[in-house]
C-alpha cells in the first residue's frame, strides 16, 4: 500500500511541501477533496480518513502569485496555518529543545552552561534540524562522560 492509504485512520505529514512540482499537487488537491486514493496500476479508488498535516519554509502565498503553488491547494491545505518562527528567532526554545533532544540520544546525560550558551548564541541557519544534529554529534563525542561542554559542540 501506499504511504497516504497507509495513514488511514491516522495523520499524513506532508514536509516541504513547497518544494512539491505541481503535477503532484494536483494529485495531492483530488486526494484532498475525494478522499480516495488508486493504487499505481489499480482501477479501484480507495477511501482513505486521514488528517493532513503540512510543512514548509517556503512562502506559499508568493509561489502561488508566480504560478509555482497550485492557489486551491493552498487554500484546501490552509485551513488552520500555524507560523512557527525560526529557531534563531526564539532562543528561548533552544535549552528545552537540546534536553529533549539529549534524553533521545544519551539519556542522563546535560550540557553545562558554557555548552548551553555557545548553543544560544549560534544563528541556526538549519533551524531545529541543524540543533538536533549538532546535539546528536555531541553526544556521540562526550563517550562515556556524562555532561556536555564546549569541546563537543561543533557548530
Amino acid at each position: 500500500i501506499g504511504r497516504i492509504h497507509a495513514a488511514h485512520g491516522g495523520t499524513l505529514f506532508l514536509d516541504e511541501i513547497g518544494d512539491m512540482p505541481l503535477a503532484l499537487q494536483s494529485k495531492i488537491l483530488r486526494f484532498l477533496e475525494q478522499g480516495e486514493v488508486q493504487r499505481i496500476g489499480g482501477n479501484d479508488n480507495l477511501k482513505v480518513d486521514v488528517r493532513v498535516v503540512a510543512a514548509t519554509n517556503a512562502d506559499l502565498q508568493t509561489l502561488t502569485k508566480k504560478q509555482l503553488f497550485r492557489e486551491d491547494l493552498y487554500y484546501r491545505l490552509a485551513v488552520f496555518p500555524i507560523k512557527l518562527p525560526p529557531l534563531r528567532e526564539r532562543m528561548e526554545d533552544i535549552e528545552k529543545l537540546s534536553q529533549t533532544f539529549l534524553a533521545k540520544f544519551c539519556p542522563g546525560v546535560s550540557l553545562n552552561a558554557e555548552a548551553l550558551g555557545a548553543l544560544c548564541k549560534h544563528n541556526w541557519p538549519g533551524n531545529v534540524r541543524e540543533l538536533r544534529n549538532v546535539l546528536e554529534r555531541a553526544s556521540i563525542l562526550v563517550g562515556s562522560e556524562r555532561v556536555i561542554t564546549l569541546r563537543h559542540i561543533l557548530l
